[in-house]
């Protein structure tokens, strides 16, 4: 994969993070003294206690502390059934979920029963509370758009979770409300923790129960911000929907590494904005290059902005989770901005550009970069401004010799240069013999733009000839006729009007001109009825107003496939792809620059 690095440097997220901003508290005496001696001592004097992320406890196993780069045993006896009874009566209940918590801390033990129901292992999760985790996205926490956090288990969702519920509450003062299913992000007990400031918090009876709390808390509490940890569940993600519909700001953590995880999960789709699977008809899936069936996203996603962990110091975002669900769906990479921050605190964004790529016949080397389109004009209504495209193009020796041959005639190079010459070269009219390529399709081309052309019906007296690829490449005796007689072939790849006159005007040696001629508006319609023609000056207007002089991607109103055809040809003659969205009857056309 091709990457374009751009390093963006804005001065309010480049500052140093103050001291008491960076402050880590994390009560680890408070779970050291539910431990037993012996494990407590090892703790206590190991020199990376302070990094400490878990202590593991499994009855007839040696006792293990881990750490972010090691793991570490903490005794040379395996653990006894008693030690485990010890423990777990010094933490008290643990909730539907398997888990306790020690009152007015993070800390999170979490247990693991045999058949019976007894307690034989316990995994002692250290919580902390550490100021100043999101200066990474503070800006896009500011915005007020729905945020969701992914990463692995272990990589800071649930303290980055604590310290946005903190800076919302306490320095945009807004009104924030806690669903803690597990008394996870405000710690066990009525009263929350102080890491999450002003915030308030809903404690959940049962894990089940969490979609009815979510509820519950925007109909009761009248909050601005929902915070959510592990969204897991259809019905969770269904009452995220329902919340950011009414216009609460949410911010959550779901399983899953990736967007792409989510992508794959039915359960959790809804979240991105659901994944339907969608027949296209014959001449949509040849114009797209795919197969009938093609997945697409179904609704707006519930979350505006992603934020994929791959570390605790460094972060992939997507600003538009809209725009990377649906190019990831087309098989493309989406656009990602990464960042990180050094132990310094300065923060560094990073923008890399992943370039879709065309495989050469013979061997796996990319050889045609195709630029991702973001965002663009909307003709829906007054054409709204959206992202600028960037685009880089560097062709290879590779690339070009690609182009040519797919341009090219099949037994001759010269009708791709311009010094290409036929039989009688100061005779005209020019005679055209046509095979595969519609006689009345051509006359209209001829007679419209005025052409010094007549189409013949003997091969031996033309002076060029125009053909389907597809045919004259299944005629051997066809070209080697041409060939003898000195006959040049001119292959085009469809019967589209586009195809036709750009032919014409390349035997002419004529020039594409730059914009569309008004009379050459008829050579795209059929019944030259008002829809039609007002369908094909939305696109004129569209190319030669937007898409050509600012380089940005235009999407028409929805029209009906006939029309979208006729839009699709003009747009060809013009040397721009385009691709149709939606469903009908709301189907309609995006225009891509060049």
């Amino acid at each position: 994969m091709n990457k374009n690095k751009k390093i963006i440097t804005a001065p309010s997220m480049l500052e140093k993070i103050p001291a008491h901003r960076r402050q880590i508290t994390d009560d680890l005496n408070k779970l050291l003294a539910i431990l037993p001696v012996k494990i407590k001592e090892s703790i206590e004097n190991h020199p990376k206690k302070d990094q400490l992320i878990e202590v593991i406890l499994d009855l007839g196993r040696l006792p293990e502390a881990r750490f972010p780069d090691e793991v570490a045993y903490l005794s040379e006896i395996p653990v006894t059934k008693e030690e485990i009874d010890q423990c777990v009566e010094k933490v008290g209940t643990f909730s539907g979920d398997n888990r306790g918590g020690i009152e007015r801390t993070l800390h999170r033990i979490s247990a693991i029963r045999n058949r019976s129901g007894e307690i034989i292992g316990l995994t002692c999760r250290i919580g902390r509370a550490v100021f100043g985790t999101i200066t990474m996205i503070q800006d896009l926490v500011e915005t007020g758009q729905s945020i969701l956090l992914l990463g692995r288990p272990g990589v800071g969702k649930t303290t980055a979770l604590r310290e946005i519920a903190r800076v919302l509450a306490d320095d945009l003062k807004k009104r924030v409300v806690i669903i803690d299913t597990s008394n996870e992000i405000a710690g066990d007990g009525d009263i929350p923790h102080p890491a999450i400031g002003r915030a308030r918090r809903m404690q959940v009876a049962r894990p089940e129960l969490q979609h009815h709390v979510m509820i519950e808390a925007v109909e009761n509490h009248t909050p601005e911000v929902i915070v959510i940890d592990e969204i897991g569940t259809e019905l969770e993600a269904q009452a995220a929907r329902t919340i950011a519909e009414r216009g609460v700001q949410l911010v959550g953590t779901a399983h899953g590494n990736q967007i792409e995880n989510l992508i794959k999960n039915p359960t959790l789709a809804d979240l991105i904005g659901g994944i339907q699977a969608v027949t296209l008809g014959d001449e949509e899936a040849r114009r797209r290059g795919s197969q009938k069936t093609v997945l697409e996203r179904k609704a707006p996603p519930t979350f505006g902005i992603a934020v994929e962990m791959l570390e605790r110091q460094k972060w992939v975002i997507h600003e538009n989770v809209a725009q990377t669900v649906d190019l990831l769906l087309r098989h493309h990479q989406p656009s990602l901005q990464v960042r990180t921050v050094s132990d310094e605190g300065v923060v560094k964004i990073t923008q890399e550009n992943p370039l879709s790529v065309i495989q050469s016949f013979k061997d796996d080397t990319p050889i045609i970069p195709t630029p991702i389109y973001t965002g663009g004009w909307s003709t829906t209504g007054n054409m709204i401004p959206l992202a600028p495209i960037s685009t880089q193009s560097s062709k290879t020796v590779k690339q070009q010799d690609f182009e040519r041959l797919l341009a090219q005639s099949w037994h001759t190079q010269d009708l791709m240069k311009n010094d290409f010459k036929w039989k009688n070269d100061d005779e005209l009219p020019l005679k055209i013999y046509p095979y595969g390529v519609s006689r009345p399709q051509l006359q209209e081309v001829i007679e419209i733009l005025n052409f010094p052309v007549v189409l013949t019906h003997e091969l031996k007296s033309a002076d060029a000839l125009i053909a389907l690829r597809s045919q004259i490449k299944k005629d051997a005796k066809l070209r080697q006729i041409a060939k003898v007689n000195q006959i040049p072939v001119y292959g085009i790849k469809s019967n589209s009007i586009p195809q036709i006159t750009r032919a014409l005007r390349r035997l002419l040696k004529i020039d594409d001109p730059p914009i569309l001629e008004p009379k050459e508006i008829g050579l795209f319609t059929r019944n030259r009825n008002n829809d039609e023609i007002e369908a094909l000056e939305e696109a004129r207007l569209a190319v030669e107003q937007v898409v050509i002089p600012t380089g940005q991607p235009v999407e028409l109103l929805p029209r009906s496939e006939k029309v979208r055809k006729m839009q699709h040809e003009l747009i060809e003659h013009y040397r721009l792809q385009c691709d149709s969205f939606g469903e009908e009857p709301n189907c309609r056309l995006r225009i891509y620059p060049a």
